[in-house]
């Protein structure tokens, strides 16, 4: 037992090392070279790089070890060994890039298309973290201060953090990157949402039918899918019926559909979005 937890942390921190350099890679190579300031501590970095005589990755492992440090004083010992280890390899990363890539130019001589690739991998990069409930360091901090004492959702925390960050692009900058900065921060908060989630959506569809034994059928033996039956009562005429729920992908929930306008057009149909399902199967006695 003792060996195959060895094997799992050592195949985890392996799953979170590949993340920090996807997201170091994204920073240096896109963002750094584009100018405009992503909501991030690399950002800020940037930004006061052209106040202080020290790199990037210098000043980002400085400002993530004194947010590292604020986290422990006001929020405490939350922060576990991933969270630590992300905060200091990403600029470790950074400043690797820096003397292997000394100088480094665009790659494609447009901000905005730097500021689109930036995103994209950086995206990735996090999404990668976030499956191993380990996360970047740096603002993902600040937001957890301000969750804990102004009240303010995580997810809004992070926003406003990050538009700060992109904000003081306007000390070094032209209008044109302070807006990119904003811009780029707001819609990398939507891919990272894709990443993290949207790839993973399931649809929980529920179905009230005369057919219902048709339905069922096909759920569980066409499409090898699981399914729930419940018992309802409708309010207008009072008479019990029963309505089938199927948790499905999205090719499942095409056919699902196209065979339920099939054999049953007044089929009555509401359909949800699933990010997430947790299933924990018993263990056989």
């Amino acid at each position: 037992m003792l060996k195959k937890d060895i094997l799992k942390t050592i195949k985890d921190f392996a799953i979170i090392t590949l993340g920090s350099v996807i997201s170091a890679a994204a920073i240096y190579f896109f963002m750094l070279p584009s100018k405009v300031a992503v909501g991030s501590a690399s950002a800020l970095a940037m930004v006061l790089g052209n106040f202080i005589p020290l790199s990037v990755s210098q000043i980002t492992l400085i400002i993530n070890l004194i947010l590292l440090g604020l986290g422990f004083l006001l929020i405490g010992s939350e922060f576990g060994a991933k969270t630590i280890y992300t905060t200091i390899i990403i600029p470790l990363v950074i400043g690797i890039f820096e003397l292997v890539f000394p100088n480094f130019k665009s790659l494609t001589n447009d901000p905005i298309i730097d500021v689109i690739c930036y995103v994209l991998v950086a995206g990735m990069g996090i999404a990668i973290l976030f499956s191993m409930n380990a996360s970047s360091g740096g603002l993902d901090i600040v937001a957890k201060i301000m969750n804990k004492y102004f009240n303010i959702e995580l997810g809004r925390a992070s926003a406003i953090a990050g538009i700060v960050v992109a904000l003081t692009s306007a000390f070094c900058y032209d209008t044109k990157t302070i807006v990119l900065s904003v811009l780029a921060t707001y819609f990398g908060g939507i891919v990272i949402d894709h990443f993290i989630f949207g790839l993973n959506i399931k649809r929980r569809v529920c179905i009230v039918s005369e057919r219902l034994e048709e339905i069922t059928d096909f759920v569980l033996y066409d499409l090898h899918s699981g399914a729930t039956l419940y018992d309802m009562v409708g309010a207008y005429d009072k008479q019990t019926k029963r309505e089938i729920i199927a948790i499905v992908n999205k090719n499942e929930y095409r056919k699902l559909m196209d065979f339920v306008k099939k054999i049953d057009p007044k089929a009555f149909v509401t359909v949800y979005s699933v990010n997430e399902i947790r299933y924990q199967p018993k263990k056989p006695q």
